[in-house]
Formats: C-alpha cells, structure tokens, sequence
C-alpha cells in the first residue's frame, strides 16, 4: 500500500501532538492586557494563601490538617471524624454542586484563574523558563540560540520550587509543627514522610518541566465535562464569528474593506494560547478560559482603532443573537440543593455533642443463661440473661474525658465493663466491652429493650437503645 493510499490527518490531531505523532511543544506569547494583570494579581494572592494556610489557627486547632493516618480532618476549626460520614457527604456532594454552579455561570473560570496547575505553569514556571531561554516580557520561540549550560540553570530553580510546594503540600497532612521537626531531622529519622515529599517534588517537576499543558488536555477529565455542566448562557471565552468573518488583513489606521470582517487573521490569539487551540474555531475541551486570547485580540484591534471584544467573555447566545436569560433551571435548582445540604450539615454540626456513642453486639453465642447467685451458664433453672456488647464511644474534644454508664431499663438490668475505666484521650475513638444482665421475665418473644444513659464530666448525656436477645 502507498502512502498517498492512506488518510491524512488533519493539521493537529491534538493541540499538542504533530501530524507525525511527536510531541509538539508549546511555548505561547505572552500578551499583556487587562485580564493578564488581573489574572497575575490573582494567582500571587492564591500563592499567598496557599502558603500561609498551614500556619493558621482557628479554635486553637489549624485552619485545615488532613490528618490521615488518624483520620482526622480538620476544616475552619471543626474536627470531622471517622463516625461523621454524613457530614463528610455532604461536604462532597456541596462541593461538587458548587462547582456545578460556577461552571453553569462563569464557565472554566476555575480552570484559568484558580487551578494551582495554571497558577504554578503560568505565572511561576513559564516566567523562569522565559527569564532563561530570553523571552522575558513578551514569550514565545527563542528568537537567539542561547548556550545550553543558561537554559539549563532553570532546572535547579524549577528542583527548588518544587520542593518548596512539596513540603508546603505535606503540611496541609502533618502540620508545620512536626514538618518543621522533620525538616531539623536526618530523613533516616522519618523515611516515610521523606520518601512523600521527594516523591511529590518529583512528580512536580515532571507535571511542570514535561507534561504541562498535557494535564489540561489529556489527564483533568474536567475539560470532558463541559457538554453536560455547561448550558448556552454560560459565559465563556468566545469569538464572535458574526463581527469577524470572513478574515483578512488591513493595514493600521485602514478602514475594513466591506466584504471582510474585523478579524486580520494575524494568529495571535493562537500563538499566545497555553494549550494551542484556535478560539475561533468555537468552544472547544483544551480551552481553559486563560483570556490570554482576548488579551491579544484586544491588542490588535487598539492598534487598527477597532471597537475591542472580538474575541471576549460571552455565551453562545449572546453570539447568536439570542435572547439570554441568566434565570434558567440548573441555575435555580443547584442553589436549592445547596440550600437544603447547608441547612442539614448546619443543623447537624450545631447539634453535635462532645462525644458520640454506638452500642454493636458482640461476636459469639447471641446470650446465655445465667443462675441468680452463680456464675454458671445454661442452667436449667436460670432466671438471668447475659448479653455481651460492644459500646463504641468517640471523644470530639481535644480534652480527656471519662465516661459513667448506667441502666435505665429493663427495670433490675445490670451492666459490667471489662475495662476498669471508660476514659478517652482527646479526639479519639474507642470500644469498650460489657456484659449485660436482664432478668428472664422482662423478655417479650425474645426481645427486651435496653436503654442505657452514658454521661461525660461536664453532665452531658447520650441515650442509647438496643434490642437484648433472650430465650422463646
């Protein structure tokens, strides 16, 4: 078979793969404007306040720690616990509505103006690239081959960097107390911690000096969900074909000729994209909504006296001509849902107590016998059950705290511990072991009701409920 016999690709299958399958490197202009000043201020606060978090306290305890190894979460001061799996729900699924949110109103805008991978490449690691490879202020191709040893030396400043972010990364799991102990510390004292962090700066320096743009394109799978998450009102870079076409070029200062559009078809708003898409070619997966594109355009048109907003933030029905509607139903239905999530995780967290308590049955024989005065099992005379349980109980403060247990019914129901005392340590949880007693006559088909009242230091109380289990 001839080559001329097989299917020719287009020009770029992806925006960062060639027509030969070899990577195609992207190294955009740089396009000074309005949004990239906003977008820098931005991404230096976002910087600021990821780096400050660890430091900082609420409650006395740190703004945020992931603890897990011990599982525990600490968010603005509020400790969540393993037996919070409710709250931890609904701070998932208000999470992920929110973003729904924000995607149905302002598009990707988390995508290029928040996300840490745009901040870092953007205004952190494409800047010492181009401060290296003499592109400084305006970006793009390296117009002068420069020795290999200068564009070299961004390697052990992009190693610094992310190291730096590595350790910032673990203190949001371990502290800064103890990070800043490990750091004083040969790493043979902590190998576990160590081997974290060097695998996470090197992963760093991979995303950053090799893949790029490519976790955009090809791994964040959210680019995918723009199909479902986004409506037509949705606002989104956009190129407005309309003012634009058809293309051609103009001379500054020339008034367009009538049978061409505004757009000169200078390239620029794809030779200064990050992810090297054409934005006028429409909505697209790869586009991030940077404005880096508008930017230019923008630039461009100043320069011919053209009205600016070519290409700008818009949605597809302004585009069109449409009538847009900011009230529309996802719009309206999402805050409701977020409502209701907030209202429940607020009512929950309001009413929650000092510590938690769950009676679960203990493995083994469901109950036995027991003779009044003896401790002989199965006894045909026997006028006591024995039920043995397990009596889990987690302590939500960050103080000790010991715990008293009694009986309210069935009425001359016993209960003994085989701990000697019931007493936690701060935010831990533990189980207990007990062995309760009934009188056989307070058993209805089997089944007796136990009520047990368990109470704290500070007179707090937890009332727990559970079935006995007897003979017929």
């Amino acid at each position: 078979m001839t080559n001329e016999a097989l299917l020719k690709p287009e020009e770029h299958v992806l925006s960062t793969l060639e027509r030969d399958g070899s990577r195609r490197w992207l190294k955009p202009k740089l396009s000074e404007g309005h949004y990239l000043k906003r977008r820098r201020l931005v991404a230096w606060l976002l910087i600021f306040v990821f780096t400050i978090i660890p430091f900082l306290k609420m409650n006395g305890k740190p703004l945020i720690l992931l603890d897990v190894p011990a599982r525990r979460f600490t968010l603005f001061g509020y400790t969540f616990l393993p037996t919070d799996t409710l709250l931890l729900a609904l701070l998932l699924v208000g999470t992920l509505l929110s973003i729904f949110l924000l995607t149905a109103l302002f598009g990707r805008i988390w995508c290029g103006w928040a996300c840490p991978q745009t901040v870092y490449m953007e205004f952190v690691y494409r800047p010492i690239e181009r401060l290296f490879d003499g592109t400084s202020g305006r970006g793009g191709a390296a117009k002068s081959t420069r020795p290999a040893w200068i564009r070299f030396l961004k390697y052990p400043f992009y190693l610094v960097i992310s190291f730096y972010l590595a350790n910032t990364f673990l203190a949001y799991f371990v502290g800064v107390d103890t990070l800043w102990q490990w750091v004083r510390q040969s790493p043979l004292q902590h190998p576990t911690p160590f081997l974290v962090m060097a695998v996470v700066t090197l992963a760093m320096m991979a995303d950053f000096c090799y893949f790029r743009e490519q976790v955009c394109i090809i791994m964040c799978p959210y680019g995918r969900f723009q199909s479902v998450l986004l409506d037509q009102s949705s606002l989104i870079v956009s190129y407005d074909h309309h003012r634009g076409e058809p293309r051609g070029k103009a001379k500054k200062n020339s008034e367009p000729l009538p049978v061409l559009g505004d757009c000169v078809d200078c390239g620029l708003c794809v030779t200064t994209c990050p992810t090297g898409i054409d934005i006028r070619k429409g909505l697209q997966m790869e586009c991030i909504n940077c404005t880096q594109c508008i930017d230019a355009c923008n630039g461009v048109m100043s320069k011919l006296n053209r009205p600016s907003g070519l290409i700008r933030y818009s949605n597809q029905k302004r585009i069109n001509g449409e009538k847009d509607s900011f009230f529309r139903p996802r719009v309206i239905i999402y805050p409701l849902i977020l409502t209701l999530i907030a209202s429940i995780f607020s009512y929950i967290i309001f009413n929650k107590k000092s510590f938690d308590a769950i009676v679960i049955r203990e493995a083994g024989n469901p109950f036995t016998l027991v003779a009044e005065g003896s401790e002989a099992d199965n006894v045909a005379e026997s006028k006591l059950v024995r039920n043995l349980i397990r009596l889990k109980l987690t302590n939500r403060t960050d103080r000790p705290m010991a715990f008293q247990v009694q009986v309210v019914e069935p009425v001359g129901a016993t209960i003994e511990f085989r701990e000697e005392s019931l007493a936690l340590k701060s935010a831990v949880s533990d189980v207990f072991h007990a062995s309760v007693i009934a009188p056989q006559n307070k058993f209805r088909l089997g089944r007796a009701d136990l009520k047990l009242v368990i109470t704290n230091e500070q007179g707090e109380r937890r009332e727990q409920e559970y079935k006995l289990i007897g003979p017929q």
